[in-house]
């Protein structure tokens, strides 16, 4: 009844995410607000990645999604010039560069410079995305070098748009919220379930 109701509703992450949500829901003794906002969040946050994919599929850029640590430890194991060269080259020419999870990790001198160099072969030709719960004052234990960490802030802010949605993780602030609310029953307890 619920795989019906979705697909005829036209919810695929709820359908797909469905049995999933409620075993965890069973074993962590989600309240029914706790669980539907479970599925909800997945079905809003789905939904905004495929909007996004579709513009950026209709616009027609050739995208690189790519995780902070596996950018840096890519043109760290490019060993010699030539390799670093054309490494840096690669990340250059997509139209999109994402980066995600950058403040999560700590980079070596090494590692912030080359950062720093793709950064500057795009500047004013291509396009860079950073996702960071960290704001820009934090990035200082990402880019040990106050001065790189200045250059790299200096490059990305330079004609750029930055949005800020607050420095938490929606998802910590999600889970603060419900952990703040008076627990009246359990998911458990409320179906019946031992």
């Amino acid at each position: 009844m619920v795989d019906t109701a979705c697909r005829v509703l036209r919810l695929p992450t709820m359908r797909a995410r469905f049995a999933d949500t409620v075993a965890r829901a069973e074993r962590e003794h989600l309240s029914y607000r706790g669980f539907l906002a479970e599925l909800l969040m997945a079905e809003c946050e789905d939904r905004d990645r495929r909007r996004s994919e579709r513009r950026i599929r209709a616009a027609g850029f050739r995208v690189r999604y790519v995780l902070a640590a596996k950018l840096v430890n890519e043109l760290v194991e490019a060993a010699d010039e030539k390799r670093l060269t054309k490494t840096i080259a690669r990340y250059g020419r997509v139209d999109l560069l994402c980066i995600d999870e950058l403040g999560y990790l700590e980079l070596d001198r090494r590692g912030a410079e080359m950062l720093f160099q793709v950064l500057t072969e795009r500047e004013e030709k291509n396009c860079v995305a950073i996702a960071s719960n960290a704001s820009f004052g934090g990035w200082t234990k990402t880019f040990t070098d106050p001065w790189l960490c200045a250059g790299i802030v200096d490059r990305l802010t330079f004609n750029g748009t930055v949005i800020e949605t607050g420095t938490e993780s929606c998802r910590l602030a999600r889970t603060k919220a419900e952990q703040q609310q008076p627990r009246k029953r359990s998911w458990r307890a409320s179906t019946g379930r031992a």
